[in-house]
C-alpha cells in the first residue's frame, strides 16, 4: 500500500515532522510527530532497514540452515539463509547471494514465496523468502565479520529445533511452516 492509498485509512497517521536519532550501517532511527484520527499528536519511534531475503533451500530433501550468534538473543540460532539488501538490489539478486555466501550452495533458480513485516510496530523491514531446490556446490563466503557453520536437517529435526528454540525467528518458522504445507501438498 502505497502512503497516498494509506491515507484514505480512517486510522491513517498523517506525519508532522521527522527527527532523525541515530544513522548506522544497516538501520536509522527516527522519531515522527503524527496526528492521530482524533486530531491529538503522538510520537512514533521509527526503525528504517533497507529489507532482507531469506531462502528456504532444500538439498535431498532436507533444508540448509546456518547456525550463528545473535548478539541482541545472547544466544547461538539456527536460521534459513539470509541477509540484508544492498543498496539498489533486487531481492531475488540478493537471495541467490546470500544463499551461497552462508552455505556454498548455488540455486539454478528460486521462487519467490512471500514478503513479510518483521516488526511493523516500529520497523519498516520487509523481508522477501525465497524457495530454491536444485542446488549446485559453490563457493562458501561468509561476511569478515560473520561467523556460522552449515547444515542440512529433516523436516522433523526442524520441528524439533522449533520445539526446542534453536529456532525461533519469523523468517526461519515461516520457512518451516512453508516446507511442512509443501511436504504435504506439493504446493506452496
Amino acid at each position: 500500500m502505497t502512503e497516498q492509498e494509506g491515507s484514505k485509512h480512517p486510522f491513517y497517521e498523517a506525519t508532522i515532522a521527522t527527527k532523525p536519532i541515530f544513522e548506522g550501517r544497516v538501520i536509522s532511527l527516527q522519531v515522527d510527530t503524527v496526528t492521530l484520527p482524533n486530531g491529538e499528536t503522538a510520537t512514533r519511534e521509527i526503525v528504517r532497514h533497507p529489507g532482507a531475503v531469506a531462502v528456504l533451500a532444500l538439498l535431498d530433501g532436507k533444508m540448509l540452515v546456518v547456525e550463528q550468534y545473535r548478539k541482541p538473543l545472547e544466544k547461538a540460532q539456527t536460521e534459513v539463509p539470509a541477509g540484508k539488501l544492498d543498496a539498489g538490489e533486487a531481492p531475488e539478486a540478493a537471495a541467490l547471494r546470500e544463499l551461497e555466501e552462508e552455505t556454498g550452495f548455488q540455486a539454478k533458480s528460486i521462487v519467490h514465496l512471500h514478503s513479510f513485516s518483521t516488526s511493523p510496530g516500529f520497523a519498516d523491514e520487509i523481508i522477501h523468502l525465497y524457495f530454491a531446490e536444485e542446488l549446485d556446490r559453490g563457493e562458501l563466503r561468509p561476511d569478515e565479520d560473520e561467523f556460522l557453520t552449515c547444515e542440512a536437517i529433516t523436516l522433523e529435526q526442524a520441528l524439533e529445533y522449533v520445539r526446542d528454540g534453536r529456532i525461533c525467528d519469523a523468517k526461519t518458522l515461516l520457512a518451516v511452516q512453508a516446507w511442512r504445507i509443501y511436504s504435504l501438498t506439493g504446493l506452496f
